[in-house]
């Protein structure tokens, strides 16, 4: 039972043993990665209408604002599809996907609408039969637009199974399995992951079995530890173990996305599986497509931090508390200590070496305002000895010796809070990193 609404990935502690020594055997066979990142690259999409957003734009003086903006709302998260509206779907989906474009980055979405959802637990819903279902999921590969797009697709519906029998088991495979194939059809550059539970829950046979049966071999892979607190090398392990299984199956190139968003703390008693009056539990590693594991495409934060799970508080609901406890002994986020981190009433500056070549380089600095609109931007740099620019779009380009300004586009300037732009140059000489500041005005 783990989601937006609820949030469990309850676990049984009858299998909780075979999972962890089945995950450990395995781990030593297969391997770590060798410290190359999955197969997805790329910046991570920082939705600007999130609820701890939001929250926090209603909130600056709030004692608990400070820690929740700089290490929760500054962050990627999935964005949740819950509530079943076929008339709706296509438009949003294309909304969230438009605006991750525009600022260059990759959108994430956690689809809940699978039929008996939550096994008609706190989470239930979802379409209200399997051909509606299919019918939903046309709609949702429709606004996709041939994006790049992560789509976790329907957490739990592999690993809680106990509600259904044979049959039913059977015809949620084909129906998960259609729906892989059905959103591959209309964009290629997505990526999609099933539901792999986490490892103190199903053992890596069984989780295996189960997706062999849901069809992962149109996948891209599967996904653990959502809305769950088991720790990152425990779930690294526990994926190594599915590949290995997947494998001897005959299933190759599958990868693992982990949901980092509440595993830096404690793991929690038998049967933990929320977090609404837990605090001991903790955010962990920061969103990143940069995993260093050859077998994990992304660390994300799938179920949104502070986003209760259904025990105590509204399910979905933000709750400040759970959020500021969840984050209030993490270290800061990667990044925070540039002069402008994207929470503050200002802007930040990102940025990346997009191609190189001999004597050249082409490069893309990413402006993201603060929590506040801005109506202005300007960067500042060094340019490094032997390094000139010889093309900039996007903005207005002056300097003076080693010193580079670059102030914003008649068109590009405006900034919701959040909101981001790019600016691209080619240069000459050898590619370097930048630092570059932003003042806002």
């Amino acid at each position: 039972m783990s989601d937006h609404l609820w949030g469990g990935g309850r676990w049984k502690a009858a299998t909780a043993a075979v999972a962890v020594a089945c995950a450990a055997i395995t781990a030593g066979l297969f391997g770590v990665g060798d410290a190359q990142a999955g197969t997805l690259s790329g910046t991570l999409y920082r939705d600007p209408t999130s609820q701890a957003v939001r929250w926090v734009q209603a909130n600056p003086g709030d004692v608990r604002t400070p820690v929740i903006r700089d290490k929760i709302a500054s962050q990627p998260q999935a964005h949740w599809l819950s509530n079943f509206d076929p008339g709706t779907v296509t438009s949003e989906v294309s909304g969230v996907v438009n605006a991750a474009n525009a600022a260059n980055q990759i959108p994430v979405f956690s689809v809940y609408e699978i039929p008996n959802r939550d096994c008609g637990g706190a989470s239930a819903g979802g379409a209200p039969d399997l051909g509606q279902y299919q019918q939903w999921i046309g709609g949702f590969a429709n606004g996709l637009g041939g994006r790049t797009v992560i789509v976790i697709l329907e957490t739990d519906a592999l690993a809680l199974q106990s509600c259904l029998s044979g049959s039913e088991v059977t015809a949620r495979d084909q129906a998960i399995s259609q729906a892989v194939q059905t959103i591959k059809r209309a964009d290629a550059n997505v990526k999609v992951y099933l539901d792999g539970g986490h490892s103190a829950w199903n053992s890596a046979g069984e989780q295996g079995s189960r997706l062999k049966a849901a069809g992962v071999q149109y996948a891209d892979g599967f996904f653990t530890d959502v809305s769950n607190f088991q720790p990152l090398s425990n779930e690294a392990a526990y994926g190594r173990a599915i590949i290995s299984y997947l494998q001897s199956q005959g299933i190759s190139g599958k990868h693992q996305i982990i949901d980092t968003s509440r595993d830096g703390g404690a793991v929690g008693a038998a049967g933990d599986w929320c977090g609404d009056d837990n605090t001991d539990h903790r955010i962990g590693t920061y969103p990143t497509l940069d995993t260093g594991d050859q077998n994990i495409d992304g660390y994300l934060w799938v179920k949104p931090p502070g986003e209760a799970d259904g025990c105590v508080y509204a399910a979905g609901s933000f709750v400040p508390d759970l959020a500021y406890n969840l984050a209030r002994t993490a270290p800061d986020p990667p990044g925070s200590s540039d002069p402008n981190p994207p929470g503050d009433r200002g802007c930040a500056a990102a940025y990346q070496t997009t191609s190189s070549w001999q004597g050249g380089f082409q490069g893309q600095i990413s402006v993201t305002a603060g929590s506040a609109a801005i109506n202005g931007w300007k960067l500042t740099f060094s340019l490094p000895a032997g390094v000139s620019i010889s093309q900039l779009w996007n903005g207005t380009l002056t300097t003076s010796g080693s010193t580079a300004t670059v102030g914003n586009a008649s068109w590009n300037g405006a900034l919701s809070p959040g909101g981001s732009t790019q600016v691209g140059f080619t240069a000459g000489g050898a590619a370097s990193s930048l630092t570059v500041t932003c003042s806002a005005s």
